[in-house]
């Protein structure tokens, strides 16, 4: 059977190579918490709680409302300036006592078809890719996380960049005997382990991995992922594949960090986030979507795991 039985399947073009050295990389980034603040996308903070995305900026800079006369929006408006205090008195004493961390790998990587090689002390350990299947517009290529990646037939080898970040598991614990403080603790935790992956990704950008060394951008751009390169993250709609995890705990150790795996690919403390990175100028985030019975076929024999149990892993695309 072949990788693409779907007609309508165009693949995008590989155009650019990122020049890289010629050997893997691996470091734990440490951050504090208080040093995480200025990197934490308040917007998905305040989604969490049902929050009007038009309130964020009002709430986290103190500004007020003008001349709004909504009742609803006005009791949002309360509600979330009580909730971000209390979230920002949580942030203080997590700073006192813990710390967040990010795990970077970096990693020479070439592709062949919707298929990702990377090179790691010696061995070959292949990412299995998901292609678009359905017809995105008129001339449009079917994308696959692999196009972002040099393939074998250049002769050269291309770079791949491989994350896991994560708070402190007790974290997470905080205020368990209330339902509120715990779902606070919850919540600005994770914001904290997604600020932590926007302040490495930044680091690798411009240091670690060297790609992007001159790249200034505001925080606001930041967020608006205006950078070069995308970090697409397991379990979202490039990557949907939760058992990716054991790919990348193979790579990078999430162990390390004190991240447990459980059976089905989810992370604990669940407040972690985990993916790779792509330095490609044309990559791009999209959605896998739905992808049809021939894929998931393919796909499932490339990943070396039985079609009932891609299946679950893979239901949303089903």
């Amino acid at each position: 059977m072949g990788r693409h039985p779907i007609a309508s399947v165009k693949k995008a073009g590989k155009k650019e190579i990122t020049r890289v050295p010629k050997h893997e990389m691996l470091c734990t980034l440490t951050y504090s918490v208080k040093e995480l603040v200025p990197f934490i996308n308040w917007l998905y903070f305040f989604y969490a709680w049902q929050i009007p995305r038009q309130l964020t900026r009002c709430i986290v800079n103190q500004e007020s409302q003008g001349g709004e006369t909504d009742g609803k929006l006005l009791a949002q408006l309360s509600e979330g300036r009580r909730i971000y205090e209390d979230a920002m008195r949580f942030i203080g004493e997590f700073d006192k006592r813990y710390t967040v961390s990010c795990r970077i790998g970096l990693f020479e990587a070439q592709s062949e078809e919707d298929d990702i090689f990377i090179y790691n002390n010696g061995k070959t350990i292949c990412l299995p890719c998901l292609r678009q299947q359905h017809v995105v517009s008129a001339g449009t290529p079917n994308l696959c996380l692999s196009d972002y990646i040099a393939p074998i037939d250049s002769g050269m080898k291309d770079r791949i960049g491989a994350f896991a970040a994560t708070v402190t598991a007790e974290m997470e614990q905080t205020g368990a005997d209330d339902p509120y403080l715990h779902l606070i603790a919850q919540t600005v935790c994770d914001r904290l382990a997604e600020a932590a992956t926007e302040k490495a990704h930044l680091k690798v950008r411009k240091e670690i991995w060297g790609y992007a060394p001159d790249e200034q951008l505001t925080t606001e751009e930041l967020f608006q992922e205006k950078f070069r390169g995308i970090r697409p993250a397991v379990g979202y709609p490039s990557l949907p594949d939760q058992s990716v995890n054991f790919i990348l705990d193979e790579l990078i150790d999430m162990a390390s960090l004190g991240i447990a795996i459980t059976e089905n690919g989810a992370m604990s403390p669940h407040a972690s986030v985990s993916g790779f990175m792509f330095a490609h100028p044309q990559a791009k985030y999209f959605s896998v979507g739905k992808i049809g019975e021939d894929q998931l076929e393919d796909y499932s024999q490339r990943r070396g795991l039985p079609l009932d149990r891609m299946k679950q892993y893979l239901s949303a695309n089903i």
